[in-house]
C-alpha cells in the first residue's frame, strides 16, 4: 500500500524495534495494541523491526494478525531499527512503541484526535508512568500543561537540564515531518531525544494529559547501560544533539542564540536567497 492509500484509508502506523531480551515482552505490547478503540474508519498497522537476526519476534505473536509485519535487519541499534519500521509502514500518523511498553487505553485514539483537529501541529507526546517489575507504576512531576507545545519549547527545557521535559517515547508524527527529519537520529541511545527536538524545532507539538504509555523499567533496557548519561559517549550525543536542533531552529527562522544568525544567513545562501 502507498502512503497515498494510507492516508485515503486512515492508518497509524506502530513501530517496534526489538532487540535483547525485549522480545520477551512483545506479547504485552500486542496486547495494550490490540485493545486500542480508534475512531470510525482508522486501523493501525504494527512495524515489527528486528535488530539482528537472531530474535525471533515472530515466536512471541500471533500468526493470523495481518496487521502485524515483521522484519528484520542487520544490527544497528533502536533507532536504526525504528527508522526502517517506518521506511516500511504506510501509515499517515507514525508512532513510537517500544517492544517493552505498553499503551494505554484508548491513546492512539488521542493522538489521531489531536493531529486530525489541529492542522498546524505536526507531533503529539503525553503523560507517562514508569511500570516496575512488581507491576507497579511510578508518576512523576515536571509534565506541561496540556495542549499545544509552541516551537522551541522543547528545546529550552533540555538546554538547561539535558532533558527535554516531555518523553520522546511517546511520540505521534505526521508523516512527512518524520520523513524530512529522516526518521531517528542513528545513535546508539537518545536517538528519540533527537528527533524530539528536531521535531521541536519545525513544528508545534501537543501534550496531552492522559496517561499515553507505561515505559516499563527493567535491567535490560539501553538506559540502564553505564554510559547512558555520563562519559564520552554521552558528552558526543549531546553534542551532536544540540547542533542538530540548533542547525534546524536557523534553517526554520527560529534562531536560538545571535550565533545562530550566520548559520541563517549561510542556509538562506543554500535554498538559492529564499
Amino acid at each position: 500500500m502507498s502512503p497515498g492509500e494510507a492516508r485515503k484509508n486512515k492508518i497509524v502506523s506502530v513501530v517496534t524495534p526489538v532487540h535483547g531480551e525485549g522480545v520477551r515482552f512483545l506479547p504485552e505490547a500486542y496486547t495494550s495494541l490490540r485493545s486500542q478503540d480508534l475512531p470510525d474508519g482508522w486501523s493501525w498497522e504494527w512495524c515489527v523491526q528486528e535488530d539482528g537476526d537472531d530474535v525471533q519476534s515472530s515466536a512471541h505473536l500471533p500468526a493470523d494478525d495481518p496487521r502485524i509485519r515483521i522484519s528484520a535487519s542487520r544490527r544497528g541499534g533502536p533507532h536504526v531499527a525504528r527508522t526502517l519500521a517506518f521506511a516500511r509502514s504506510t501509515g499517515v500518523y507514525v508512532r513510537n512503541l517500544d517492544a517493552d511498553d505498553q499503551l494505554t487505553a484508548k491513546a492512539l485514539a488521542r493522538d489521531i484526535a489531536v493531529l486530525e483537529e489541529h492542522p498546524a501541529v505536526g507531533w503529539t507526546t503525553s503523560r507517562v508512568l514508569d511500570l516496575l517489575d512488581d507491576g507497579s507504576t511510578v508518576s512523576f512531576d515536571g509534565d506541561p500543561e496540556p495542549g499545544r507545545l509552541p516551537r522551541g519549547s522543547a528545546y529550552a527545557l533540555w538546554a538547561e537540564h539535558r532533558r527535554p521535559g516531555i518523553h520522546p517515547a511517546t511520540l505521534c508524527v505526521r508523516r512527512p515531518l518524520l520523513a524530512l527529519l529522516g526518521g531517528w537520529m542513528a545513535l546508539p541511545a537518545s536517538g528519540d531525544t533527537g528527533l524530539l527536538l528536531g521535531l521541536d524545532a519545525l513544528a508545534d507539538g501537543w501534550f496531552t494529559g492522559d496517561t499515553g504509555l507505561m515505559y516499563r523499567k527493567h535491567p535490560g533496557q539501553i538506559t540502564t547501560h553505564p554510559n547512558h548519561r555520563a562519559g564520552a559517549e554521552w558528552e558526543a550525543r549531546m553534542s551532536l544533539i544540540e547542533e542538530h536542533a540548533k542547525a534546524l531552529h536557523a534553517w526554520a527562522g527560529l534562531a536560538i542564540e545571535p550565533e545562530a544568525e550566520a548559520l541563517v544567513t549561510a542556509l538562506r545562501e543554500l535554498r538559492g536567497g529564499r
